[in-house]
C-alpha cells in the first residue's frame, strides 16, 4: 500500500496531511474564511495559493495530499503542482468521488455539491480524476458514506472498485454525520470474493466529536489506514472561536489552539494521518506544530469535557454558512 511510505518518513510531520477542501473552490463552510482568503477568489488566485501551501507543506515533511471531485478545482491544482515538480515522487495522493461540484465557482450558489454514490457517477468521476491525476492517484475514496448509502450494498459497484484495487489503486471511504460509527462498521463488512474491499477510512474526529473513535480503532485493528478529517471542527477549534478550555491549554503549551486540537487527534493510537485544512501559510505552520505538542493527564482530562453529543455537533455543522 502507498501509505507504507508514511511509515518510513523521518520528519515529525509525516503523519499530518494537507487537505485542499478550503482552497480548491471559492466557497466553503470553515469559520473565518473571509479573512483567510480575502476578496480575490479567482481561479488563478486560488491556484497560486494552493501551490504555495503545497510547497510549504512538502518542505516541512508533509507527504499526504487530499482532494476530491467536489472540491472545485482541487484535483487540477494538485495535478499542476505535481507536473511542475517531477522530482516529487514520494507523496501519497488521495481523492474522492461521490459528490459533484455544482457551484460554478460561486460563493452564493443555491447548491454547492450534489451527492450520488451510484455506479454511473463512479465511472464518470473516475475518468475525470484519471484525466487530471493519472497514475499519481494512490487512493480513491467514496465520499461521505452514511449507513443508508447504496455504496455499502451495490455489488456491481463493489466489483468495479475491486477491479481498480487489483490494478494497484487503494480503495477507501470517508464518513460523515452522527452515525459515522455505524457506517464504518458496515463498510468493514463489505467483501469481494471473500476479501475486504476497503483499505482506508477517513472520518471526522476532533475534540468536540469523538463518537467514531471506537469504530476507527476497530478499522485500524482490521488493517485499514485511518485518516482523520475536520480535526479543527471547521474552524470552531481555532482562535478566535475556540472554547475557553482549549484556549487555556494552548496558553500552557505556548502554542496555538489549532496545534493543541490536532495534537489531541494525533495521539490516538489508531490514527494514521490527520489532515490540516489550512488556507494560509501561517495556519499551516501553526497546524504542523501539533507534531511536537505534549499534553499531560490534567490537560487531557480538561479537554475531554469539550465533547458534544454527536447529533448536536452535526446539526450545528449543517447550519454553518458557505463563505
Amino acid at each position: 500500500m502507498p501509505f507504507a511510505r508514511l511509515a518510513t518518513a523521518t520528519t515529525p510531520t509525516s503523519h499530518i496531511g494537507l487537505g485542499l477542501a478550503a482552497v480548491g473552490r471559492p466557497g466553503y463552510i470553515n469559520l473565518g474564511r473571509e479573512q483567510d482568503l480575502g476578496e480575490d477568489r479567482s481561479i488563478e488566485a486560488l491556484r497560486a495559493r494552493t501551490h504555495e501551501l503545497l510547497d510549504a507543506a512538502y518542505a516541512q515533511g508533509v507527504r499526504y495530499f487530499d482532494v476530491a471531485r467536489s472540491y472545485g478545482r482541487s484535483e487540477e491544482f494538485l495535478a499542476d503542482w505535481l507536473t511542475a515538480r517531477p522530482d516529487v515522487d514520494d507523496v501519497v495522493v488521495g481523492s474522492k468521488w461521490g459528490y459533484t461540484y455544482t457551484a460554478g465557482w460561486s460563493t452564493d450558489a443555491e447548491r454547492h455539491e450534489v451527492k450520488d454514490h451510484g455506479l454511473a457517477t463512479y465511472e464518470r468521476q473516475r475518468a475525470e480524476t484519471g484525466e487530471l491525476l493519472g497514475d499519481r492517484l494512490d487512493l480513491y475514496q467514496i465520499h461521505s458514506v452514511t449507513p443508508d448509502s447504496p455504496a455499502l450494498t451495490d455489488k456491481e459497484l463493489h466489483a468495479r472498485l475491486a477491479e481498480a484495487a487489483a490494478g494497484g489503486l487503494t480503495v477507501g471511504f470517508s464518513t460523515s454525520g452522527p452515525a459515522q460509527a455505524d457506517a464504518i462498521r458496515a463498510a468493514l463488512a463489505v467483501t469481494v470474493e471473500g476479501e475486504p474491499l476497503f483499505r482506508t477510512v477517513q472520518s471526522t474526529y476532533n475534540a468536540l466529536e469523538t463518537s467514531a473513535g471506537p469504530a476507527l480503532a476497530e478499522a485500524h485493528d482490521a488493517g485499514l489506514t485511518v485518516i482523520v478529517k475536520e480535526g479543527m471542527a471547521n474552524g470552531r477549534l481555532a482562535a478566535p472561536h475556540a472554547p475557553d478550555t482549549l484556549r487555556s491549554v494552548a496558553e500552557e503549551t505556548g502554542l496555538g489552539c489549532d496545534a493543541v486540537a490536532l495534537a489531541l487527534v494525533l495521539r490516538q493510537p489508531w490514527v494514521g494521518v490527520v489532515l490540516s485544512g489550512a488556507a494560509t501559510l501561517d495556519q499551516l505552520a501553526s497546524n504542523l506544530h501539533a507534531a511536537v505538542v505534549d499534553l499531560d493527564v490534567d490537560q487531557l482530562t480538561r479537554l475531554a469535557t469539550l465533547v458534544e453529543d454527536p447529533r448536536a455537533y452535526w446539526e450545528r455543522r449543517g447550519q454553518l454558512p458557505w463563505h
